[in-house]
């Protein structure tokens, strides 16, 4: 089930493409892109595609005014990457301290009315 196009894989295309739309906010298209990765793939780094997916339906539920939505998704993004220093070329030592600063913010934020950009991760691909 791992279809070329071009020289790039459907796999790594969801993936790509899930980084792109969570880069650009567009954080319910990027659960989407990783949510059909994590369904349809036999994945040796599930639970790692799954904590992505978890980021980025904890940002949906803040935007859309879901606090409690927010803090349990943040909280178990973080659970799944607790083993992962790096994959797929993300530094994830790095995000995981971007995501503790984000979740600190979720846990006293009192209602969803601002954010500042500095909490928005960037997911940065080395490879």
């Amino acid at each position: 089930m791992n279809k070329k196009r071009g020289n790039i894989t459907k796999e790594h295309k969801l993936f790509i493409d899930g980084i792109n739309a969570f880069n650009k906010r567009q954080f319910y298209d990027a659960h989407e892109f990783w949510e059909d990765l994590w369904l349809n793939y036999k994945l040796e780094d599930a639970n790692f595609v799954q904590g992505l997916i978890q980021l980025a339906v904890s940002y949906f539920h803040f935007f859309n005014k879901n606090l409690n939505g927010a803090r349990s998704m943040m909280k178990k993004s973080l659970a799944k990457f607790e083993t992962y220093e790096q994959s797929r070329g993300i530094d994830v030592f790095y995000l995981k301290e971007e995501m503790r600063k984000v979740q600190l913010f979720f846990n006293t934020a009192i209602d969803t009315a601002m954010i500042k950009d500095r909490y928005i991760i960037k997911i940065e691909v080395l490879d």
